[in-house]
C-alpha cells in the first residue's frame, strides 16, 4: 500500500506532532506500507532542496507564497493552501498513491479533498485537535469570534468531505458527531508509544540529580511546553501546601514556552526559588534521564474546550517508565487515566484541590508499584504504536471501497 501523507511540520522539528508522525511513518513502514510525505508552507525549518532526506526519511517541501498579499490575514490562509494544492498534484500524479492521508488542520486536509477529487485518490482525514481551540489559549483568535468560526466551518467541511476521518480521542469523535459528521465514519486512533523503547521503572540518573540538587528529596515534575492551559501557575500556588505537609519535595520544570518568564517570576514572588528547579529545553535524546529523577508527574492542566477534548502524550510516557502521575480530572486525562488504578486524579484549576490531590498520592505511596504495573500494562495492550496503527489497515481499507463506490 503506497500513502502520501500531508503533514503541517516534520523532522528536523520536535513537536508532539511530530512525535505522533514519527511514530505512524514507523509503524506503517514495519507494516510494510509504503509512506511518502509533503509538508506545507507552514513548516517553519529553513531548507534547500525540494526533498530532503533526514535520519532516512524523505520529506518533499511546498515552497511560501512570495507575493506581499500572500502575508495578509486570511489570504496567507488560502494562498498556502493554494500553494499546497499545487504541490500536492503534482506529486499524487507521480507517485499514484491509494491514500492521502492529511493530518491536522483543516489547512492540510482541504487541499487533499480537491486533489482527492480530481484524482479519485481515497481521503483520510486525521483531526489531532482543534486548532481554533488552541488558538484561543494562545491568545491568536476570540473564542466563537469570525475566525475561530471560519476554522471551524472549515474543519467540518473536510471531514464531511473526506471518505473517512481518524481523531486521536473520543472527546474529538463526540464532538465531530455533535456537528453532524456520519458515526461509521469516525476511528479513533488514539495517541501511542513506542513502548519497548522505554525502561520500567529506571534507576534514577544520580549525576543529574546531583546536578540540580534533587538528591535525598521527592521530586514532582513537569516536562513538556509551558502554555497557559497547562495550568503550571496552579501547580506553583499549590507547592506551598504541598510543601508544608512534606517539606523536602522539589519540583523540577523542564522545558520552555510562552509562559516560562512568568512561572519565573512567580516562584520567586512565592518564595519558591529553592524549591524549583527550571532546566530549560532538554534534547530529546536526554528526556528520559529527566523522567528518572522524578517521582511523580503532575499534570494540573485547566477545564476548556481544548483540554476536554484532547489527550495529551506525556501521561504515556510517564505511565510507561512506571513514573506516577497525578492530573486534573479534565475530558483528555480521564481517557488515559484511571483514578487509584493507573494514577491519581483530582479537581482542575484549584490549587488547594491539587495539593490534596498530590498529598493523597504520597499517602497511597504503598500502592505506587502495582499501580505503575498496571498503567504499564495498560499501555502496552492500549498505546503501543505496534497495536494501534494497525487500525489504519481497515480505515484505509472502508475509504478506498467508499471511493470506488462513488467512481461507479
Amino acid at each position: 500500500m503506497r500513502i502520501l501523507h500531508v503533514l503541517d511540520h516534520s523532522l528536523p522539528l520536535h513537536s508532539g506532532y511530530v512525535f505522533r508522525t514519527m511514530g505512524i511513518l514507523g509503524a506503517q513502514r514495519n507494516l510494510g506500507w509504503e509512506t511518502h510525505h509533503l509538508t506545507t508552507p507552514k513548516h517553519s525549518a529553513p531548507w534547500t532542496e525540494p526533498t530532503e532526506q533526514i535520519d532516512g526519511w524523505a520529506f518533499h517541501r511546498t515552497p511560501s507564497p512570495t507575493s506581499a498579499a500572500s502575508r495578509l490575514p486570511a489570504v496567507a490562509e488560502i494562498a498556502a493552501m493554494r500553494a499546497t494544492e499545487r504541490q500536492l498534484d503534482a506529486l499524487a500524479g507521480q507517485l499514484a498513491p491509494d491514500i492521502l492521508h492529511a493530518h491536522s488542520p483543516a489547512l492540510n486536509g482541504m487541499p487533499a479533498v480537491r486533489v482527492g477529487r480530481r484524482r479519485r485518490i481515497p481521503v483520510v482525514y486525521e483531526i489531532r485537535a482543534f486548532w481554533e481551540d488552541a488558538a484561543v489559549d494562545h491568545g491568536t483568535s476570540l473564542a466563537w469570534g469570525p475566525r475561530y468560526r471560519a476554522t471551524r466551518a472549515l474543519e467540518t467541511w473536510v471531514a464531511r468531505e473526506a471518505a473517512a476521518v481518524t481523531t486521536i480521542c473520543e472527546g474529538l469523535r463526540r464532538d465531530l458527531i455533535g456537528r453532524g459528521i456520519q458515526t461509521d465514519k469516525i476511528t479513533v486512533i488514539p495517541n501511542a508509544i513506542d513502548a519497548e523503547r522505554f525502561t520500567f521503572d529506571p534507576q534514577p540518573d544520580t549525576d543529574l540529580a546531583d546536578a540540580f540538587g534533587l538528591g535525598g528529596t521527592d521530586v514532582l515534575g513537569f516536562i513538556g511546553s509551558f502554555y497557559a492551559y497547562e495550568g503550571l501557575d496552579l501547580l506553583l500556588e499549590a507547592l506551598p501546601a504541598i510543601r508544608a505537609a512534606r517539606p523536602a519535595i522539589k519540583l523540577l520544570m523542564v522545558g520552555g514556552g510562552p509562559r516560562e518568564t512568568h512561572l519565573k517570576q512567580q516562584a520567586a514572588q512565592l518564595g519558591l526559588s529553592d524549591a524549583v528547579v527550571f532546566t530549560g529545553r532538554v534534547p530529546q535524546s536526554d528526556v528520559e534521564r529527566y523522567y528518572s529523577v522524578i517521582d511523580m508527574l503532575v499534570l494540573p492542566r485547566r477545564r476548556m474546550r481544548l483540554t476536554d477534548l484532547v489527550t495529551p502524550l506525556k501521561p504515556l510516557e510517564s505511565m510507561a517508565q512506571g513514573r506516577v502521575v497525578v492530573a486534573s480530572d479534565v475530558g483528555g486525562h480521564k481517557e488515559l487515566i484511571e483514578d487509584g488504578v493507573t494514577g491519581f486524579l483530582g479537581p482542575p484549576d484549584d490549587p488547594q484541590a491539587l495539593a490534596a490531590t498530590v498529598l493523597r498520592a504520597f499517602e497511597r505511596r504503598q500502592t505506587w508499584p502495582t499501580l505503575c504495573e498496571e498503567a504499564r500494562r495498560r499501555i502496552e495492550a492500549r498505546h503501543a504504536w505496534s497495536v494501534v496503527v494497525e487500525r489504519y489497515r481497515g480505515v484505509y481499507a472502508r475509504a478506498r471501497a467508499g471511493t470506488e463506490a462513488r467512481s461507479r
